[in-house]
This record gives C-alpha cells, sequence and structure tokens, in this order.
C-alpha cells in the first residue's frame, strides 16, 4: 500500500469562509443540475448523479438544497447549456495543472483561464499537454479518528479498493474511476461516513517549488481558478509546504 498522501498535499487549503461556502454549493449544484440533465432524476438509475448528491453531501450542502436542485433540473425550468470542458497547462516553474470546468460560453472560459495563466508566471497548454502526468482515480477519506487501520483497510479492500493509506489523520482510498460508487456504497453499508468522496486527477509525481516569488503566483493562480464561477476543480503537482 502507498506509504504517503498525496491527495493531502493537493487538497490542503485554507479554512472556508461563509461565502468561499456558498461557492462550493453553487458550483456543487450545478453539477449535479448537469448529471441530471443528461442522465436523469433517479440516484439508482444515474450513478454519476448518486456520485455528486455523495460529494455534496460530504461538502455538508443542506438536503434540501440537493432535492431542490434535482427537482428543478428534471423540470421545464430555464434549459441548461452548460458543457464540460477540461483545461490543462503549465503554472510557474513548471508545475503541472488540470482545471475541470463547467461553461455555458467556452470562448469566456479560455479567455479567462489563458489570462490567469499568463498572468501568474505560467501558460496554458493544449489537450494532452499535461494529463499524461495524472491519474484519474476515485478518491474516499475518512475521518481516522477512533478507527482501527487494519480494520479499515480490511473493509476497503473487500469492497474493491485499488490502494489505501493512512496519515495518521484521515484515511485515503483509492479506487477505478468507476468503481467509487460501489466502493463508497459498500463502505458506507459498513458503517463508515466520508469527508470527501469524488473522482480526482491524482500526479504521479510531485514537483517542490523553492523560489518564493514562484511560491507566491502560484498561490495566486490557484486561487484565481478556485475564484472562477466556472471552474468546478483544480488539479495540479505542486508539493505545498505544510502550513504554519
Amino acid at each position: 500500500m502507498s506509504g504517503h498522501s498525496k491527495w493531502n498535499n493537493i487538497k490542503k487549503k485554507k479554512e472556508k469562509t461563509d461565502a468561499a461556502k456558498a461557492k462550493i454549493f453553487t458550483k456543487i449544484g450545478r453539477e449535479i443540475a448537469v448529471i441530471v440533465k443528461t442522465g436523469g432524476a433517479n440516484p439508482n438509475e444515474n450513478s454519476k448523479l448518486k456520485d455528486a448528491i455523495a460529494k455534496a453531501k460530504a461538502a455538508n450542502v443542506p438536503n434540501e438544497n440537493i432535492e431542490r436542485i434535482i427537482k428543478k433540473a428534471a423540470g421545464d425550468g430555464e434549459a441548461n447549456n452548460y458543457e464540460e470542458l477540461i483545461y490543462e497547462g503549465y503554472g510557474p516553474s513548471g508545475v503541472a495543472v488540470v482545471v475541470e470546468t463547467l461553461s455555458d460560453n467556452r470562448n469566456r472560459t479560455a479567455g479567462e483561464m489563458r489570462h490567469y495563466f499568463d498572468k501568474c508566471g505560467g501558460n496554458l497548454g493544449q489537450s494532452g499537454s499535461v494529463m499524461f502526468m495524472f491519474d484519474r482515480k476515485g478518491v474516499i477519506v475518512i475521518e481516522g479518528e477512533g478507527l482501527d487501520e487494519d480494520t479499515v483497510m480490511e473493509a476497503a479492500l473487500e469492497a474493491g479498493a485499488e490502494d489505501f493509506s493512512f496519515n495518521g489523520d484521515v484515511f485515503e482510498i483509492l479506487t477505478g474511476p468507476n468503481d467509487l460508487g460501489a466502493v463508497r456504497d459498500a463502505l458506507e453499508t459498513a458503517g463508515y461516513s466520508f469527508l470527501s468522496a469524488e473522482v480526482a486527477y491524482i500526479p504521479q509525481t510531485m514537483t517542490s517549488l523553492t523560489d518564493e516569488e514562484a511560491i507566491t503566483k502560484m498561490e495566486k493562480l490557484i486561487d484565481m481558478l478556485e475564484e472562477n464561477d466556472d471552474v468546478q476543480a483544480v488539479w495540479h503537482n505542486w508539493e505545498m509546504p505544510d502550513e504554519e
């Protein structure tokens, strides 16, 4: 099993403000709406919707919000013209970055992505320019407090997990991207609850930054991307320094 946590590194964030939480709720809501429009409103028949609902619950989106979004998307409300677009590029000092978006105007979104990368000393690349450096995996994160490592590992592997690690605070379970739902459901049935459960881009190798200017620019790039309303997720291979 893996001896270190890539997930903990790439998902490390500052404590969320109420405004940031509201933005997260909005982005997850948009994702759910798109999935309902394309695959239906029944999570038992739409595995992507089931995964998105689990992701929303892990982010503490209230159940009534989730139900309202699904009902609206399944009804005759306004047409949903969002499309999934993935952007790839390099941040300062060659840090690889993958950005997942849902956009109703690809020209606007592409222009904004290019502006962010240029402004922060990086460059937006072509499709495939950095994706080969990442593995797409389902990632399930479980709070470690009060749980026995061997017991959780056995449950995860029996459920069909590919890999398992424990960093002293959380258990991180990797699955195939199409196996996330089945493994999550099996662990949920076994009584486990999750800090997060989603499909992620996991870097194969990490890049360290020692230059203060490059670190500042990389932090700014991540912040700018995450603040953009069209951006759903940002993945990178920067070995972020431990927070003070």
